[in-house]
């Protein structure tokens, strides 16, 4: 086919109208067949394919993700109710503006990377003991919890570490069994 200008020639007279060059003309498949892309995993290995869940270096990046996001916006949160609160009658806007942008981005910051690092240690001690019991339940999940709050408040004395497994243990099988609870009740 030859090119085409799309601009009126000024000394034809008729005025045709021209159609665009469609090279799927001739194959006579319908669009929707023509790119069919698969909406399963592609592995590398087939090995990989018997697991179903996330290698450890995905479980660690979103669980420290999840974890920096979600404190990050509960302490900018925080912060700015406790901004609201110490505003003072006789400041200006932008005084108060200042003090509202100060806390909550103190308040976020420090929130956000205690929950990032409680995300990274769960994520590691999970793929830990996943590594070494080759079952993935909620048993493991309960254990890295436990683990997680433990090792999380072992510098402030026995009894808070000893407190905070126990919390993050429950946590932890509390989110697993309503993840469970989700998809079996929920239809997505």
């Amino acid at each position: 086919m030859a090119y085409r200008s799309s601009y009126p020639d000024p000394e034809s007279s008729d005025q045709r109208r021209e159609r665009l060059y469609n090279p799927y003309q001739d194959l006579q498949l319908p669009a929707k067949t023509l790119y069919k892309l698969p909406t399963s995993p592609e592995f590398l290995f087939s090995e990989e394919s018997l697991h179903q869940r996330r290698s450890w270096g995905e479980n660690l990046t979103f669980y420290t993700g999840c974890g920096y996001v979600a404190g990050s916006i509960g302490g900018a949160s925080h912060g700015a109710f406790n901004g609201i609160k110490s505003i003072e009658p006789s400041d200006t806007l932008k005084l108060k503006i200042n003090r509202l942008l100060n806390s909550s981005g103190h308040s976020g910051r420090a929130w956000g990377n205690r929950l990032g690092v409680i995300g990274l240690l769960y994520a590691g001690i999970e793929s830990g003991i996943v590594a070494v019991t080759d079952r993935d339940d909620l048993w493991s999940s309960f254990g890295a919890g436990l683990g997680t709050g433990a090792v999380y408040r072992a510098a402030r004395g026995v009894r808070s570490a000893a407190v905070a497994g126990a919390l993050g243990g429950a946590a932890a099988a509390a989110a697993v069994a309503g993840k469970q609870v989700m998809k079996r009740y929920v239809p997505i």
